[in-house]
Order: structure tokens, then sequence, then C-alpha cells
């Protein structure tokens, strides 16, 4: 009896550390990942509780293997996962997004098709595995497998696509010994071996060029983005830009390339403002140097080397699906990949002894203990923001203001607040604290909008240079964008500022160029910009 209360407990606390998926607070900011850690907080302090309740309770009997536990609640999360995103696609649930159908718990598909794709390969394993043994555990396996293939390819995510087929074939290629085969086909037959290598090489090309036409603008927005991304990183090799700072260095690189004058036309077209790399590798290099990226990924493959030696070729194949997932997205900007790539990580070394899981509870609790406070401060303030946010959407920047001011303090690191309280300063005439204010959006954004603001209190207070200055900033970090170019164009007219020539080229540039999004907007900037002289 002793034995199962254990194994409850254990199972319990691994289910509500990987619980996180489902956590949504609909009153913080669209985005906001602070609920999900402090849900992460209170989850890991339970969890602790149990685990060591289960230890107290068990004696030194033995127990549930970490590995099982994090593989079937990831499963069952997973599924949790699957019917909601069904519930959504027939209209029974709401989205997380008003633009897209199916989201899960996500605020997009993209990392919700990744969160079934790293669960996929757990399910395919615990199947075979269970083939003769427990019929019942492979029931539920095939039962959650299938759950997610019903819905994965209505996300639309080709790099999720890509990481199931990846980790799904190594897990299975793992249970039918296609390694030792795939040495003995190639010591009998060379010959033929290295034809298949290239037929299978061909296949692979062919899917690659199918998956590109299915977005072939957001395809090419990828590699423009990791080019951006691997000149940021040639900037600060050895030592990164810092945490954090990814939208920074990397809004510096695009706008040093723009500015330069040697892009093609399709780089303009596909060029964004990126938060994040969409490549996790990238974006660790960027902010934390090539030296440390190259250790955390020695790290992480040792770890992977020892889950595979133990036979733990689920939890292995949920790293793989992650680690090719991450290269094309943002997976570890979000809490619940993070946990649960760290419990994937913590179940390939552990076992079901006591102090694998007493560890895991000291790990968990106090990671949970350590971030409560913050957390709860943070929530507290995002939704305090939130409220705020309704008085400057209304126009009231004065009464907004004070709220803003308030929770500078504790929101000072999100650039959309940032943005919003520089810019009801600058409707308020506060010029110079605006610039203050946005000055600090700019370590932490690379959204022009910002240098646009910048730019109009800078000419607002009698400096033309400046506002040129912070125009043609603009123009560089985002060159496809009309407005700039319409605020240049009024700053060349202007009597404090005027340039004819300047301003002809303005002119012409707003009238000719062809905007990525044809709006009103751009039609009455159009006509603003005719009568200009």
């Amino acid at each position: 009896m002793r034995k199962w209360i254990y194994i409850a407990l254990c199972g319990l606390a691994a289910t509500l550390l990987l619980s996180l998926v489902c956590a949504c607070d609909p009153a913080l900011p669209p985005g906001e990942t602070v609920g999900q850690w402090l849900w992460y907080d209170r989850a890991a302090l339970v969890a602790a509780a149990c685990i060591g309740v289960g230890v107290l309770w068990a004696g030194k009997g033995g127990g549930l293997s970490l590995a099982a536990a994090v593989s079937w609640a990831l499963m069952g999360w997973a599924s949790v996962q699957a019917v909601w995103g069904m519930c959504q696609l027939f209209g029974l649930a709401p989205s997380g997004h008003a633009l897209y159908a199916l989201t899960g718990s996500f605020f997009n598909p993209g990392p919700y098709s990744g969160y079934l794709a790293m669960a996929l390969p757990v399910c395919l394993h615990e199947y075979l595995c269970r083939q003769q043994t427990d019929p019942a555990g492979r029931y539920a396996a095939a039962l959650a497998g299938l759950l997610i293939l019903c819905v994965l390819p209505a996300g639309m995510s080709r790099s999720a696509w890509l990481a199931a087929g990846v980790s799904c074939g190594w897990v299975y290629g793992r249970h039918r010994g296609w390694g030792q085969r795939l040495r003995a086909f190639r010591q009998r037959k060379p010959g033929l071996f290295r034809g298949a290598v290239a037929g299978v090489c061909a296949v692979v090309c062919l899917g690659g060029l199918g998956l590109y036409q299915l977005k072939p603008d957001s395809a090419l927005g990828r590699l423009f983005m990791a080019r951006m991304s691997a000149r940021a990183v040639w900037a600060e090799p050895w030592t990164g830009h810092g945490a954090g700072s990814f939208a920074a260095a990397y809004g510096e690189a695009q706008e040093a390339y723009f500015a330069a004058g040697r892009h093609a036309a399709w780089e303009e077209r596909v060029a964004g403002s990126p938060e994040y790399a969409f490549n996790e590798y990238l974006q660790a290099a960027v902010e934390g140097g090539i030296p440390l990226t190259l250790l955390l990924l020695a790290g992480i493959g040792w770890v992977w080397r020892q889950g595979l030696r133990r036979g733990r070729w689920g939890c292995c194949g949920a790293l793989l699906a992650l680690g090719v997932f991450a290269c094309s997205s943002y997976p570890l900007q979000l809490p619940v990949f993070v946990v649960t790539g760290a419990c994937l990580l913590a179940a390939c070394v552990c076992g079901g002894c006591r102090r694998g899981w007493l560890a895991l509870a000291l790990v968990a609790g106090g990671i949970g203990l350590g971030r409560l406070s913050g957390d709860r401060a943070g929530v507290r303030a995002c939704r305090e923001w939130m409220n705020a946010r309704v008085l400057y959407q209304a126009g009231a920047y004065a009464s907004a203001e004070e709220e803003y001011e308030r929770l500078y303090p504790r929101l000072k690191d999100r650039a959309a607040f940032l943005f919003e309280y520089g810019h009801g300063l600058h409707r308020q005439g506060k010029y110079e604290a605006s610039d203050r204010v946005l000055e600090q959006a700019l370590r932490h954004s690379c959204d022009p909008m910002i240098l646009n603001v910048m730019g109009k209190n800078r000419q607002a207070l009698g400096d033309g240079q400046q506002a040129e200055r912070c125009f043609l900033r603009a123009v560089h970090r985002l060159p496809g964008r009309i407005y700039p170019y319409y605020l240049l164009a009024k700053l060349y007219a202007s009597p404090e500022y005027r340039h004819p020539e300047k301003l002809a080229a303005m002119k012409r540039t707003v009238l000719t160029k062809i905007p990525k999004v044809p709006s009103t907007a751009v039609r009455e900037m159009r006509e603003e910009v005719e009568k200009l002289e």
C-alpha cells in the first residue's frame, strides 16, 4: 500500500510540474509569460511537498521512475491540448488569437504545434515498449498519439511537422535496430548504400522545397532573420550582448545592413521587427556569446547521451523534437517549454531512486519559492497595466501617466509598456521625458515606431538634425514601411528645417513605394504628401 501511495504522489508531482501548459490568464497582456511562471511557482511547491511526503511514507522501497512519470504526464497534457484544439476547430472553445482558429492554451498555433510534436515520440516509444507486456498502457499511448495526429496537421507549422517526423523516425529506428542494419548494409553493398543515401537526400530536398512553397515569404523571412542574427552574433561573438538584449542587437544589425544599401528587394519585403530570433541557438549566441552557447549545448548533449545509454528513448526523442523545433521557432522563450525540457533532461539522468526524486523536489521547489514573490508582483503589475491601457487607448493620457509612472519600476523591461508610456508623454507635450522612456524601450525592442516617436519629439523641440537622424534610423531599420518616409517629407517641408531637394525625393518615395499591406492610412499619407511644397 505504501508503495502505491508513493507512486501516486510522485506521478501527481510530475503532472503538477508540467501543468503550466494549461495556464492562461485573459487578464494579462497577450503573449505575457509571467502568469505561467506564477503557476509554475505554486505547482512546484505543491509538487515538492508531494514528493517529500511520498518519500517519507515509502521508506526505502522502490517506486516510480522519473522517466515514466514525466513521459505519462507529458502524454496526458498533450492529449488535453489535442482535445482542446479539436474543440476550437469545431467552435466549441474560444481560440487564443483572433487570427487563428487553432491555438490550444497558447497564443498562436506555432508553439501549440511544437508542444504536440514534442509529445508524439514519447507516445510512439511507450506504444512500442508495451506491445507484449502492457496492453492497457499500449492502448493509452496509441490514443494519445492519435489525438495529437488529428490536430497537428491543422496547425500548419512546418517546424512542428519536421520535428515530429525526425523524432518519431529516430525513435522507431532505435526500436527496430536501424543503426545496426544500416552499418551492415553499408559494409555488404557500399555502392547501393551510396545510391540510397543520394536518393534519401533528393527526397529530403524535394520535401523541403514543398514545405517552402507552402509559405515562401515566411521561409525567406526566417532565412533573413537568421542572417541578421548571425551579424548580431559577429558584433559580440565572445561575450554576447547580454540576457534579454536580442531585440535591440537584432535591430542594430538590421539597421546597419539596410543603411549600407546593398540589400535585395526580397529582403526589404520580408524584413520585420521580431522579438525573437526564431532560432534558439542563434538567440543564445546573440545574448550569451558563442562559447557559452557551445558549453550549454555540450552539457545538453551529454545528458541526452546518458538517456540514450539508459534506454530512455521516449524522453530523448522528445528532446530531439524540441531541438529540431528550436531551429526555426522560439520555444525556450515560453515557460512551458523551459520547464518541460528541464524535466525531460532530469528524466534522462535520474532513475526511480529516492535521491533522484528528492533532488527534483529541492531544485523545483527552490526555484518556485525563489520566484514566487517576484512573479506574484509581476502578475499584479501586468493586470494593473491592462487597466491603465484602457485610459491610454481612450486618450486620457494624463490619468494614464500616473498609473504608468507607478508601474514603471516593475515593468521597465517590457517594450510594449515603455512604448505606451513614452507615447503618452509625447501626446502630452512632455517631449524630453518621452525621449528618456523611449530610449529605454529601444534596449528591449527593434520596433521602428519607437524611433518615429523620438524623431517627432526632437522635431517638436526644434532639433531638426536629430529628428532627421531618428527618422532615417527608422527607415533603415524597416525600409518597407512608408510612415517614416512620410515623416521625413513633413520634416523637410517644415519652415524650421526646409530642404526642397530632399522633400522632392521623399515625396517621390511615398507616392511610388508599394506598401506591404495597402490601407486607408497609406492613401491618406499620400494625399497629404501631395499637398506639401
